[in-house]
Order: C-alpha cells, then structure tokens, then sequence
C-alpha cells in the first residue's frame, strides 16, 4: 500500500504544483473573453457552470479507458504506477490543458485546425482524416459494446432487452446527443453520470485499505509481469494505459469544453485537473485489480496471472475486464457497488461514444466551415458520420481496437508537437522563458518514441525484432528533435 499511497499523493501534488506552473506558462487571463461569450450560438458555443463543464469534461475524456486500460496495464506489473503517474503529470495533463486552452484562444478550434495553425497544411489535412476516423471508430465501438453488456444483464425475451435493442436504443440516444444543443442533454445527465463514476472510486479506495490482498510494490517494477503479452513492457505498458497517462483522443474532446468555458482562469482545473483526477480513478483501479485477483482463489502462480484467469469471460474464452469491474464492485461495495458497476462498464463508454459523434461532427464543421446553428445543417453533416459507424459496426472490431490504440497514442504526438510549436512561437517573441518550451517538448519526444516502437514491434503492427525496432524507433525520435532544432533556428 505504500506505493498506492505515495503514487496518489504525488498526483495530488502533481496538480497544485506542476499544473500551476503550466498555466502560468500558458498565461491565463482571467480578463479575456471566452468563445462562449464571443461566439455564443445557442448549440455548441454556451457558458455553463463551471462545476458542470468539469464533470462533462471528465466524462468526454474518461469514459472506461482509466478503468479498462489500467486493469489490464496492470498486468505488466508496478511499472504502471510509474507510468500513471509521470505521465498524467507532466504528459498528459500537459497536453489536455493545452490542447484546451489553445483551442480556447482559437475560439473554440477542433484539433486538426490547432495542429494545422502550428505544424502546416499536410499535417492539417493527415489529422482531419485521423480524427474523423478515430471519432467514428470510437462511436461505434461505444454502441455495441455497452450493448453486449446490457445483453448479457438480461433475460432472453426476444427482440426486447436483446443486443439488438441495445444497439438501436443507444444508437438514437447518439443521434439525439450530437445533434441537440450541449445544454440539453449532454449537459443535463453528464454530472450524474460523473458524480456515480467518481463514488465508484472512492468506494474502491476504501476497499483497497480494508479488504484482503496485497498490492505489489515499486520495488518490482522494471521487470515484466505479464503472463501472455507477446510485446515487452516497453512499449506495451505505454500503449495500454493511455487514459490515465496520455490519450491523443482527450484533445479531440477538450475543445467541445472550450466553447463551454466561462472564464480562463478555469482552465487549470478544467483540462488540467480533469486529467489528474482520470489519472487517480486509473490508479485506484490498478491496485484495486491486482489486489483483488490476489485474494481470490483462483489459478495462477503470480497476482498477475490469477489476475488474467479472473477477467476471463466463460462465454467468449477471452479476457473481460468488465467482469472484473463487477465482481469487485459487488463484493467490496455490496448493492451499491452492483449498481455503480452497471454505471461505470454501461454508462461510461457510452459518454465517450456521444461525445466521440459529437466532436466528429464538430470536427467537420470547422473544415467545411458550415455553420451549425440550424438544426438541418447539423443534420446534414451528421448523417454521413453516422452511415460510415454503421458500416463499421458490421466490420471484425477485435482487429480494428488493435489499430486504434496506436493510432490514439500517434495523435498525442501530433498534439505535443503542436503544443511545442506553440510555445517555441512565443518563446522566440520573447514572451517566454526557453525552459518553457521542454514542458511538450520532453512528452513530444517521449511518446514518439513510444509510437514508433510500438507498431515496429506489435504483432498488428511490422511484428520486427525488438532490438531492432527499438534502434529504429529512437532514430526516428533523434530525427524529428533535429528537425525541430533546425526550424527552431530558421524563425
């Protein structure tokens, strides 16, 4: 326990320390008028609460990744409280709060237009591709998933409650979410959602100090636990646990907050600390899972293989993490715990599933500068969004998850190096320290690394020889540093 401990109190400090660095970096201005008043439109652009903008913006970019995710990173061992950590810390939180804030000063810009401002015209268009597809992806994902859980909850009663009935149910409350005005909906049930999402945690936390199991230390942690991964902890683990740590897809999420956002000064514990606390709710769970599987008496030599043998769904073959999620909510948290597990494996992906069509439609709209302020207008423009999910929900999804996770963790890199360019701009005007500019600059780096050597190694990905892609995935690194140090000499 002494490692869980210390790693939430390090998040803790992680905010009130580095994150107010951060924002006196980015120069906060609590005088500046907001998009929600400069550009109010009564459907994406509106000023709300700022208790309820972080509860959305927590929801948007949660959902079941920094359950899901960390159960299974996990496995590789206690290097993952490392990485939950570190990079929530200074990775992403980093890259939320700027993607957010920089949105914020583009009046309320999607992702491929601040990438596109700062890094040029391929890299805008590469981007607008990618992030549609990554929002349809996760749409459709987001509907057949909660889907089959809610099928497996019921009875057989024909069509009704089947997974059919799930699918069209979910699929209209989609239609409904990114088409209304934010306020209405999506505003009105995200804070229920969240707060539910938040109480589940806590309930763990208290299990984690009172129930039977032992949780691994940080002594252990450079060596790879996982009982059946074909690819090393490095860079697995950094694949695996992304929200939590970094996730490209919170920057296609944080600006629908930024045309929300009533005052600047908000900035810090809207994007910043709604990343830090995705951060805690990871940690929470990847002690609560190891510690869990420990005490139960199942088979396996190790936490970490009883771990995997416990997540195995009977039906399938195939690990489950949701059915993990159950059995601990149920038997630390009682009836209680039964009921926030429904909210938290049902509810939560089907939050990041909206806001994925959501901002797709978004996304489109400032490319195709079509305003969406008549309701046929967001008609339009959502009904292709909408086809292409369905066409995807008939596609092999286990194959197509596989690509994602890369894909996410390439757009984080996308983002940092953004951000970098952002803050070298500003550095060069002299409004900025040159200290500043390692802040994106290092997780730039950092997860360049991690993306390249990842689908150099993968199975999905080149399936190379690890030595060899780990050489070939610093060269690349080493050359986008040079590349950046060279332009950084020609402004």
């Amino acid at each position: 326990m002494i490692t869980f401990t210390t790693s939430l109190l390090l998040l803790l400090i992680g905010y009130l320390l580095y994150g107010s660095v951060v924002d006196r970096v980015f120069g906060a201005d609590a005088n500046r008028k907001t998009p929600c008043f400069t550009s109010t439109d009564g459907v994406d652009y509106i000023p709300m609460p700022t208790w309820k903008v972080f509860l959305i913006q927590f929801l948007n970019i949660a959902g079941t990744g920094p359950i899901f995710g960390a159960i299974q990173g996990i496995l590789f061992g206690p290097a993952a409280y490392f990485w939950i950590v570190l990079g929530c810390i200074f990775g992403g939180a980093v890259h939320d709060y700027f993607s957010g804030m920089i949105s914020i000063r583009m009046n309320g810009a999607s992702l491929p237009e601040i990438i596109g401002d700062n890094l040029g015209q391929l890299p805008r268009l590469l981007m607008r591709v990618l992030s549609l597809g990554l929002m349809i992806l996760v749409g459709a994902v987001f509907v057949t998933t909660p889907a089959d859980i809610l099928d497996g909850m019921m009875a057989d009663e024909g069509f009704l409650w089947s997974k059919n009935f799930w699918v069209i149910l979910i699929f209209c409350y989609y239609v409904l979410a990114t088409l209304l005005p934010i306020d209405k909906l999506i505003g009105r049930i995200y804070p229920i959602f969240g707060c539910a999402l938040l109480l589940m945690a806590l309930g763990i936390v208290y299990g984690l100090y009172t129930q039977p199991g032992n949780i691994p230390e940080i002594t252990d942690a450079f060596t790879n636990h996982h009982p059946s991964s074909a690819i090393p902890l490095f860079p697995g683990l950094f694949i695996t646990i992304a929200c939590g740590a970094v996730s490209g897809f919170h920057a296609t999420q944080s600006p629908m907050m930024a045309r929300c956002l009533q005052n600047e000064k908000y900035g810090r514990p809207i994007f910043y600390g709604a990343m830090i606390t995705e951060g805690v709710v990871a940690l929470i769970w990847a002690a609560a899972a190891i510690k869990f599987a420990d005490s139960l008496n199942v088979d396996g030599a190790t936490p970490y293989e009883k771990l995997l043998n416990a997540m195995v769904n009977p039906e399938t073959g195939k690990p489950s993490p949701a059915i993990l999620v159950n059995l601990i909510c149920k038997n630390w948290l009682g009836g209680i715990g039964a009921v926030l597990a429904v909210l938290g494996v049902v509810a939560a992906p089907i939050t990041s599933g909206d806001t994925a069509f959501r901002s797709a439609r978004l996304i489109a709209a400032d490319f195709t500068h079509y305003k969406q302020n008549k309701v046929y207008k967001r008609i339009l423009l959502s009904v292709p969004l909408f086809v292409l999910s369905g066409i995807l929900m008939l596609l092999n999804f286990e194959v197509l998850w596989r690509y994602f996770a890369w894909s996410n963790q390439t757009l984080s890199v996308f983002t940092l190096w953004a951000i970098t360019i952002w803050l070298s701009l500003r550095q060069r005007r002299g409004e900025l320290n040159l200290a500043c500019v390692l802040i994106p600059l290092v997780p730039a780096l950092w997860m360049t690394l991690v993306s390249t050597t990842y689908i150099l190694v993968a199975p999905e990905g080149f399936n190379l020889e690890h030595t060899f892609s780990y050489c070939i995935g610093a060269l690349v690194t080493i050359a986008f540093l040079g590349s950046y140090i060279a332009w950084y000499k020609r402004i």
